[in-house]
């Protein structure tokens, strides 16, 4: 099938690539689109078979890098040659031939579109070549073979290696269609493409052909239209200095044409261009980039494609709005989560509502949403909320500072309706059902804290120790008494934990402010309180982590082996069980505790370090090259002895205050509750993290089973399916298992490669990116201060630490943290990262090892480069670029 009618059903992503496949859509549905046809590319295979070049082909491109213009610009005018002395096979010569036939001589455009444009996520916007005003056959035969050809421009080349997309699975169609004389042409947005507003079409337009527009070569017209009411905002005259038009032997030339004073479109065609946009996107169910042109009083459209800028919404409203914050953000984990993670998340957090008396399935909490393949928090209730909008103002700055920031001006708004909304009986009862018992043990544990944080401890232990998945006779039941696991046991944690959680943690925050408000200008006096907390999980880790390299320090063998051989060696080598004993044996005491963590690891789907210790290969290598005073053991007891002296130096200046015996008394018995309370800061977590290892560790199990069985290709492909699906996969119920998984990674690994995710959501469509110290000059960034004191040394920036080793005395920059970065703290000098808060595990630990950190920095990842020498201030939260 060489050549496809414009609006065949067969017309296909496969078979007429992106810009194809969306014109033959919008034919069918009837939208004004010019006559054509489309050479397939099964043509194009053709044509690249029969000339022999696919070897060529794949030995020029490979191992090019998306960063080597150079190289990119040489391998493709080397291929791009090949293919200009092509010949055109014979079949596919005589079907465009009787294609064009009908156009009987007629002027028409000649447009690539390959299988990898204008697609959902990527729109390879202006990677291939088009050709304008094409009289001929012969000239539109060259044309075809010039569309196809532009499928390896150097941009093209490079755009897929950036995106992970493979050259061998990429071909291109030819879309031929009726040359539009156009009188006026551009671009329309169904949605604002800056802010996101959904309620908002942006239209820029231009005389002549778009051609000049598309290549910015003109300064259009910029009308902003109201799509709900379809009225006209604003409107905005461009220059329109030049414009393109066809010229009467074929091609296009650019013109002089200083139409500065004259508006290119009239406010009626405006509202008909935004209103046929509107029509497009309700068919399309997503906001449209959509190319028109307008001759002879006829609109048409040329083309529409996704506006693949957008961030997806959870849900589109506009009355009520609704309101959204990351809780990657708040986690320190950007990527995106499986499928399962996502559905273990969301029943956590339904399980959450037993603790309040509220029974809920987890597609029923729709205050914890799925969007983008990531958790976002509804927090627009709260904010109506005549209560819940206080709370949120005082803790949402401690969680994450960037987000209280843009939550300012959005709060003010009146169509959100801040503090205006209603306190229902309902609400009373189930706060009441919860807080009652938890008051009740907060004023003991306020009262004698030294039982609390044990009898919180041992109720955990308590927990875990009772939580069993039985045995089974087969794979199938193996894999249903796992399900059944984690829907009791793993998505019930926090209903059993928190009402004991809050009761030891509460007082410990409520005592942390009453040291603020003694300590006057001392404030920062505060935060060393915090240093050398004990029994703090992710802190003991740590001190576990370092205390395995003093073991293989002291071994000669186990320190020669960690000296000589790379990471992943080591990795391959423990899981073999071939290190040197000493340090197998020490490995194996440390993952006996803590192989469960890893990074991301609050999504279920991500692997663990007992899967793959590659990370804790890397932390332990840099361990093995810190010097003994700057052991982590030697930091924290730095760290405890700091925070002891900055309670003497509070209840000094308490005790010079009036009343000062008993200031004095509350300063020192705050400072007490805070060092033994504190701790337990992070071990609802830690907690988590165990109960879902105990699932984890069952489903990799059982999914040796079902790959064995050939049912899916590998164990972990387990994890993207979600919970009800693997409920029928333990009933052997039939589904084409591989394919869904299939489809699923992709999903997956397209999120991740998203460059940007924002901080809020709104129903309308806008998203917020920016973090604090935004609208910074290079030489100072401003952050939140998280953790006090002063480091001067060489930026680092990390992205993933399984694959990064971080050299004592450099300053760490990465997006965010959870546990599994930790361990990079014991040689960092200081901390920055583009998420989080005075209260997020990062910060935390940060203090407690009196790492000098400042979090929520707008882009830090890009701002700060390695190599770059930095001065940190934790307490300032300003970062100043030395070099």
């Amino acid at each position: 099938m060489f050549i496809l009618a414009l609006s065949s059903p067969e017309a296909t992503l496969e078979t007429a690539g992106g810009k194809g496949a969306n014109l033959a859509r919008l034919a069918r549905a009837g939208f004004p689109v010019p006559a054509g046809f489309i050479v397939s590319t099964d043509a194009y295979r053709e044509f690249v078979r029969s000339n022999r070049w696919l070897g060529t082909i794949q030995s020029v491109v490979e191992g090019l890098a998306a960063e080597d213009a150079g190289a990119l610009e040489k391998a493709s005018a080397q291929i791009r040659a090949a293919f200009s002395v092509g010949k055109m096979p014979e079949g596919i010569d005589s079907a465009i031939r009787a294609a064009y036939a009908r156009f009987a001589e007629r002027p028409v455009a000649v447009r690539s579109s390959a299988t990898a444009e204008d697609l959902p996520d990527l729109s390879f916007a202006g990677q291939q070549d088009t050709y304008l005003n094409v009289i001929g056959l012969d000239q539109v035969l060259a044309a075809v073979i010039h569309c196809w050809s532009s499928l390896w421009t150097a941009r093209a080349i490079g755009y897929r290696i950036r995106n992970g997309i493979p050259h061998h699975e990429a071909a291109l169609a030819v879309v031929v269609q009726e040359m539009v004389q156009s009188e006026v042409s551009g671009v329309l947005f169904t949605a604002n493409p800056l802010t996101g507003l959904r309620s908002e079409s942006v239209i820029d337009a231009t005389f002549g052909l778009g051609e000049a527009l598309v290549a910015g070569q003109v300064e259009p017209d910029h009308y902003v239209i109201d799509t709900l009411s379809n009225s006209i905002i604003s409107k905005s005259l461009g220059a329109k200095k030049i414009a393109t038009r066809s010229k009467a032997g074929g091609g296009v030339e650019v013109i002089a044409e200083n139409a500065e004073a004259r508006q290119a479109l009239s406010d009626e065609d405006i509202r008909h261009v935004a209103w046929t946009g509107h029509q497009i996107q309700k068919a399309y169910g997503f906001p449209q980039d959509i190319e028109w042109a307008l001759a002879g009083g006829t609109l048409y459209i040329l083309q529409s494609r996704p506006i693949t800028s957008l961030y997806p919404l959870p849900e589109e409203s506009f009355d009520p709005l609704q309101v959204w914050f990351s809780f990657g953000a708040a986690q320190g984990i950007m990527e995106p989560l499986t499928p399962l993670g996502l559905d273990t998340i969301r029943s956590l957090a339904a399980g959450a509502g037993r603790a309040f008396g509220v029974q809920l399935k987890p597609d029923e909490a729709k205050f914890f949403v799925p969007a983008g393949e990531r958790i976002w928090v509804r927090i627009s209730d709260l904010i109506r909320h005549p209560i819940g909008h206080r709370i949120l103002k005082r803790l949402i700055g401690f969680i994450e500072p960037s987000v209280a920031q843009i939550l300012g001006p959005l709060m003010a708004e009146p169509r959100l309706g801040a503090g205006q909304g209603r306190l229902r009986w309902s609400t009373l009862r189930s706060v009441a059902y919860f807080f009652v018992p938890v008051f009740v043990r907060l004023t003991r544990n306020m009262l004698r804290p030294e039982n609390a944080r044990a009898e919180f401890d041992a109720k955990i232990e308590a927990y875990l120790a009772s939580a069993q998945i039985p045995p089974a006779p087969d794979r199938f039941g193996r894999l249903a008494n796992l399900v059944s696991f984690m829907r009791s046991r793993v998505a019930h944690v926090i209903a059993a934990l928190f009402p004991h959680f809050i009761p030891v943690f509460g007082p410990s925050v409520g005592a942390l402010n009453l040291l603020y408000e003694t300590a006057g200008d001392q404030g920062q006096l505060v935060l060393e309180v915090t240093r050398g907390l004990p029994n703090n999980v992710t802190t003991e880790m740590d001190l576990a982590l370092w205390r395995t390299a003093v073991e293989i320090r002291a071994d000669s063998e186990s320190a020669r082996e960690f000296a000589s051989a790379d990471a992943p060696t080591l990795a391959h080598r423990y899981l073999n069980g071939t290190l040197p004993l000493a340090a197998q044996t020490a490995l194996a005491g440390f993952m006996e505790k803590y192989g469960m963590r890893g990074l991301g690891e609050v999504d279920f789907g991500r692997p663990r370090w007992r899967e793959d210790p590659t990370p804790i290969m890397h932390t332990l290598q840099s361990y093995l090259s810190i010097d003994a005073a700057s052991a982590p053991d030697v930091l924290f007891a730095r760290g405890e002895k700091a925070a002891q002296d900055a309670v003497e130096r509070l209840a000094a200046n308490a005790r010079r205050q009036p009343a000062g015996w008993l200031r004095e008394k509350l300063v020192r018995g705050a400072a007490r509750r805070v060092r033994l309370l504190m701790g337990a800061r992070e071990s609802p977590k830690f907690f988590a993290i165990r109960t879902m290892g105990i699932a984890r560790k069952a489903l990799l199990e059982v999914g040796e089973e079902f790959a064995g069985a050939g049912t899916i290709d590998r164990p972990e492909d387990l994890v993207f399916l979600k919970l009800a699906e693997l409920e029928a996969l333990s009933r052997n119920e039939p589904r084409e298992w591989k394919a869904l998984i299939a489809e699923r990674r992709a999903v997956y690994e397209r999120e991740g490669r998203r460059r940007q995710v924002p901080r809020v959501l709104v129903s309308d469509g806008r998203a917020f990116y920016e973090g604090l110290g935004s609208d910074d000059g290079d030489d100072v960034i401003t952050g939140s201060p998280v953790s006090p004191g002063v480091a001067e040394g060489t930026v680092h920036v990390i992205f993933d630490p399984r694959q990064s080793r971080l050299a004592p005395g450099e300053i760490l920059v990465c997006p965010g943290t959870d546990p599994a970065w930790t361990p990079l703290f014991m040689a960092a000098a200081g901390l920055v990262t583009e998420v989080g808060g005075m209260m997020t595990h990062g910060s935390v630990v940060a203090r407690e090892y009196g790492i000098p950190a400042v979090v929520g920095v707008h882009q830090a990842t890009t701002r700060l480069k390695d190599g770059q020498r930095v001065r940190i201030d934790g307490t300032a939260g300003k970062i100043v670029v030395l070099d």
